[in-house]
């Protein structure tokens, strides 16, 4: 496809607009729809042109990106266009199963359709050096096709024909994301009635957690193969001991545990089935069951 392929863009959020910029600054015609309109009137000057309605925006062009509140918006907003022969890439963050259900809702009218995931915040967008990427599943011969146009804003990521892949990698991400922050919170509430510099103390968090994160890698590979025990440094009899202190400290600082005790009780679940020589990565299976 041409590099300057045009396109319609739906949503002009604070995601929205700084995608919409990039590809004006690219040098793509671009068409915008905000159900706010006043909040697309500044990209008029940046080249844009403006759309009255939907409907208008999608019969202007055959890439539509949507970027919008989530997923109910995108078929309120979607409904009663005509798709048919357009390719839909839908920016909007959403679940896997949602995805799936957009991804054969498109379908059915005719639409090619990729679903994306958003690794970035939207100061991140148009700068390469800044590491985002967006996740992007489904057709592989939309993307394809553009590729380039999709790469102006930033990265592009293709994980799969499955529809849902994308959000499913976001979410999984953004989980493991949460998780940290959760760790970090309980460890500057430790501290944080100490004469201990919060700064300081940052820069050895973040070292402690960068070190840490290598670890990912040997849990792929044993949940891979099913060797909970090649590789173990730390044992879960170990860890489980270990857990004592930790909510003992706590219990000195005058800390709430409740953002550890959930994956402790995991922990202790997986000792108490039998498995002291393994490390943690059992959890994952705890996690599976319905029992």
């Amino acid at each position: 496809m041409d590099e300057k392929t045009p396109l319609t863009l739906l949503g002009l959020g604070d995601m929205g607009t700084a995608l919409a910029r990039t590809w004006l600054a690219a040098g793509h015609p671009l068409t915008v729809w905000n159900r706010t309109a006043a909040r697309a009137e500044p990209l008029a000057a940046e080249g844009a042109r403006i759309a009255a309605t939907a409907a208008e925006a999608v019969a202007a062009n055959a890439l539509i990106v949507a970027c919008l509140l989530d997923d109910a918006s995108v078929g309120s907003v979607l409904d009663g266009t005509d798709l048919s022969g357009k390719d839909l890439v839908n920016l909007t963050t959403t679940t896997p199963g949602r995805a799936r259900d957009r991804a054969r809702w498109a379908q059915e009218r005719g639409a090619r359709f990729l679903d994306g995931g958003i690794m970035a915040v939207p100061p991140m967008i148009g700068v390469p050096e800044s590491g985002g990427h967006i996740f992007y599943s489904g057709s592989r011969g939309l993307l394809d096709d553009h590729r380039a146009t999709l790469a102006v804003p930033t990265g592009v990521t293709y994980v799969g024909e499955d529809a849902g892949f994308a959000a499913l990698h976001d979410v999984a991400l953004l989980s493991a994301m949460t998780g940290m922050f959760a760790g970090m919170s309980h460890a500057y509430a430790l501290i944080r009635n100490e004469d201990i510099a919060l700064k300081d103390f940052a820069l050895l968090l973040q070292g402690w957690l960068t070190t840490m994160a290598g670890s990912a890698v040997q849990t792929a590979v044993q949940l891979e193969s099913g060797d909970y025990k090649s590789g173990v440094v730390s044992n879960l009899a170990m860890m489980v001991e270990g857990n004592a202190t930790l909510l003992r400290t706590a219990e000195e600082q005058g800390v709430s545990p409740e953002l550890l005790t959930p994956y402790m009780d995991l922990m202790s679940r997986l000792l108490a089935d039998g498995s002291p020589d393994e490390g943690a990565a059992g959890v994952v299976d705890l996690l599976l069951r319905h029992d």
